[in-house]
């Protein structure tokens, strides 16, 4: 029977030891006899003596916040205030904001930029099985159903503040807010927290530090995933954009003769750099937009690639500056050889040039 009521005060002991190292987690440590200490009265000077000159340089202000009288002694968080982490590549806190708040910038160039913070956005809910109440993109605001804290998940924290009290998972429902810049390549992605509950604790019982932590916690694991898809799809463009690529001989949507690559402009532009470099092309400028390439031939450490541009010791191309016309054709994109005056080459021209383009642009594994 002891041995059991030992075992009783242990655990119990264990739980109260817990309890208070969450407290004092948030709380200033030390005594708080300061909350008991009364004002002490100003200076009583005698009527038939001289009055000290009094400075107000070190006046304490006073707070004019509604909920500040309660916010002494135990009741005071000292936790430093939360801050948002612009992860993402291109993306930056707005100096001055309060709120939870962040701009991400244009990063990919095939969807609009409201259509990938949204995809994002909801993709991250989906992941949690947090459903959507409502969503409308013309006018930029989504609103959650209730999102409950699972301790047992990596998340756990979101509301350290207040799971020291209770053992009640808390849950909040949030509003997100969109707002692009008239440019359209930026835009502001803003959360706020519209309800909260917690056994007993409503919305209203929340300080604005508490708020702001919550929608700030939420917010950065918003921005976390879309970073991690971002980084996804970056490694694997640049996993297929290494990779080999079938090629053949075919015309470019002007009907001119030209090379036609078994691969989408997005990849094939950049492979098509890779290729022209290992070949011996220093590309001096470059237009996407346009799918204009602009090289010079050196034929610098590459003589194995000038003894296939060599016949009868003449040599096939001239040390001089060419333009490469890459068209997107769909599924597939052309590549039109054209001398420095944009004159396409003929068919017996890029006939002979075909062989060792082939055979850069089927290798796999060429370096970045």
């Amino acid at each position: 029977m002891n041995k059991k009521l030992a075992l009783v005060s242990s655990i119990a002991s264990l739980v109260l030891t817990a309890c208070a190292s969450q407290q004092e987690r948030v709380t200033a440590s030390g005594s708080y006899a300061y909350v008991k200490a009364a004002e002490r009265t100003h200076l009583q000077v005698p009527a038939d003596l001289d009055s000290p000159e009094f400075s107000n340089d070190f006046d304490i202000p006073a707070v004019n916040q509604p909920e500040s009288e309660q916010l002494i002694g135990r009741n005071l968080e000292v936790i430093p205030p939360s801050l948002v982490i612009p992860l993402v590549s291109g993306s930056h806190v707005q100096e001055g904001s309060k709120g939870a708040t962040v701009l991400l910038d244009q990063v990919k160039e095939s969807e609009t930029l409201d259509k990938t913070i949204w995809n994002s956005l909801i993709g991250y809910l989906e992941d949690r099985n947090v459903a959507v109440e409502n969503f409308d993109p013309a006018t930029g605001k989504l609103v959650t159903g209730w999102m409950v804290l699972n301790p047992s998940e990596e998340e756990s924290g979101w509301f350290d503040w207040s799971s020291s009290d209770t053992e009640t998972p808390a849950k909040g429902q949030y509003q997100f807010s969109l707002d692009i810049k008239p440019h359209g390549r930026t835009a502001q992605l803003t959360v706020s927290l519209l309800d909260f509950k917690q056994g007993t604790t409503g919305l209203g019982e929340l300080t604005t530090m508490q708020r702001r932590r919550d929608e700030v916690a939420l917010l950065n694991r918003v921005i976390g995933h879309y970073e991690y898809l971002n980084q996804l799809e970056t490694n694997q463009r640049i996993a297929l954009i290494r990779q080999g690529l079938n090629m053949e001989m075919g015309f470019d949507a002007d009907g001119n003769p030209a090379f036609v690559v078994d691969s989408k402009y997005d990849i094939a532009w950049p492979r098509i750099q890779l290729v022209l470099r290992k070949l011996g092309f220093n590309v001096k400028d470059l237009d996407k937009s346009n799918g204009l390439i602009f090289v010079q031939y050196t034929d610098e450490n590459v003589s194995w690639w000038k003894n296939v541009f060599s016949s009868d010791k003449s040599q096939l191309l001239d040390y001089d500056e060419y333009r490469l016309k890459i068209t997107n054709l769909g599924e597939k994109t052309s590549i039109t050889f054209m001398n420095n005056e944009s004159e396409p080459f003929d068919a017996k021209m890029v006939t002979k040039l075909f062989k060792p383009f082939e055979q850069v642009m089927t290798e796999d594994g060429l370096d970045i």
